[in-house]
């Protein structure tokens, strides 16, 4: 039977880039797969020299709960070997969003990453390392596919973005895609190497879904009675 890992992703900041270069890093909209892995390696105890490719080969899938906001924090720094000032960055990140993840897997690979995530080897962080979970990271194991569990797990968004929202919400959903399913875009974030000599990415086919969730506590999902006010004169 199918078996899938549900990974709660939840801080005040997180990054995940996948095309970040020299002075600008960038982040994309949802967590990439390289830094789910990343996260599940450092779980583990491994080290950055070590293989991933049995991790990296496990089914992926992301649902945003809660997008957050986009920032900038544009930084300076000085060398302190040679006191000469390096070249100005600008580091994109996201605030206060919450990601529901999906790996898929046998069920005795994913009990094995439960656990570490439970009590992890190295600390964990949200894509960059000055970025921690909000706490420590919940996560359990459904019989289901990928598809299937991101779309039956319950919705983690905070209870002051629930009443921002209307009384049905669509949950964007960045899957692998299927073979033979038509692909929406390729992002490089399948990690072959994290290595600091020789760190290495290759490409990956991904499908967008949706998932339709209702929301009672949406301050929405009444339109107004603009004639109450005239009773009271």
């Amino acid at each position: 039977m199918t078996t899938t890992l549900l990974i709660n992703l939840s801080g005040p900041q997180q990054s995940w880039g996948d095309s970040s270069r020299f002075t600008q890093r960038h982040t994309r909209p949802e967590p990439t797969k390289s830094g789910v892995v990343g996260l599940l390696a450092a779980a583990l105890g491994r080290r950055r020299s070590e293989p991933i490719e049995d991790l990296a080969s496990l089914t992926f899938g992301i649902r945003t709960d809660q997008p957050g906001r986009l920032d900038r924090d544009f930084q300076t720094e000085v060398d302190w070997r040679t006191h000469k000032a390096r070249a100005l960055t600008n580091r994109y990140f996201l605030s206060d969003a919450k990601f529901v993840a999906a790996i898929g897997g046998p069920r005795e690979v994913l009990e094995g990453l439960a656990g570490a995530l439970r009590e992890p080897t190295f600390p964990l962080y949200l894509g960059r390392r000055a970025f921690p979970p909000a706490g420590p990271i919940r996560s359990g194991i459904v019989d289901a596919g990928v598809n299937e569990a991101l779309a039956r797990a319950s919705w983690t968004a905070a209870a002051h973005h629930r009443r921002s929202q209307g009384a049905r919400v669509l949950l964007p959903v960045v899957r692998d895609a299927e073979p033979g399913e038509l692909a929406a875009e390729s992002v490089r974030d399948i990690p072959v190497s994290f290595s600091p000599e020789h760190r290495k990415y290759e490409w990956r086919d991904v499908v967008h879904d949706v998932v339709e969730v209702n929301n009672p506590d949406s301050r929405l999902s009444a339109s107004p009675d603009w004639l109450a006010a005239l009773g009271d004169r």
